[in-house]
Parts: structure tokens; C-alpha cells; sequence
């Protein structure tokens, strides 16, 4: 099983990032898909989730109309459009799979918002 995060980087307060996640090794389709992510000295926290046909969606509400969670099944992967971004969305981006009891992770990809 592999779920490899992309897309992270350095970018200025009020620009836009895309984070991608690309799995293998389970069937993609079954499966809801989230963005966490975690601040240095802070727990993990959830930002966005999607459910596995991609007709549901819930944010947290720090990101509620900047962020955009998105999945293409076909290609098995799910994204995070990220705009309006602000230094308080500095973090390590991580990508979540979750069916019933059986979960997976990534291993993180860093997102930095500095001028």
C-alpha cells in the first residue's frame, strides 16, 4: 500500500497551491479520502474529507471557502486546491484513507506560507 503526497512547497500569504495524492495498493474507489495536516508543536488536525464516490465533501471550518478537496477514481488520486493561502496553513499535509476500520497514511508533504 502506498499513498505518495505532491504539490507542497513555499508559497506567499494569498497565493494557491494543489496538493495530490496518488495510492496503490487497495481499491481507491472503496474508500473515503481526507487531508490532515499538522503545525510544528500541534496535534494533527482534519481539514477536508471526501466520500469514496466523490459526492460528499466536509471542511473544517479554518478552510471553508479557500479550500477545495476534490478525487478522480480513475486515476486514484485525490486532491486539495488550496487558495487564499495564510501563514496559519503552514504545515505537513498529510493524505488519509479510510474504510470502516482499515486506514492508511501518507507520509506528508510540507506546505510553508511566508512573504
Amino acid at each position: 500500500v502506498q499513498l505518495v503526497e505532491s504539490g507542497g512547497g513555499l508559497v506567499q500569504p494569498g497565493g494557491s497551491l494543489k496538493l495530490s495524492c496518488v495510492v496503490s495498493g487497495f481499491t481507491f474507489s472503496g474508500y473515503s479520502m481526507s487531508w490532515y495536516r499538522q503545525a510544528p508543536g500541534k496535534e494533527r488536525e482534519l481539514v477536508a474529507v471526501i466520500s469514496s464516490d466523490g459526492s460528499s465533501t466536509n471542511y473544517a471550518d479554518s478552510v471553508k471557502g479557500r479550500f477545495t478537496i476534490s478525487r478522480d477514481n480513475a486515476k486514484n488520486t485525490v486532491y486539495l486546491q488550496m487558495n487564499s493561502l495564510k501563514p496559519e496553513d503552514t504545515a505537513v499535509y498529510y493524505c488519509y484513507a479510510r474504510r470502516v476500520r482499515t486506514t492508511y497514511w501518507g507520509q506528508g508533504t510540507q506546505v510553508t506560507v511566508s512573504s
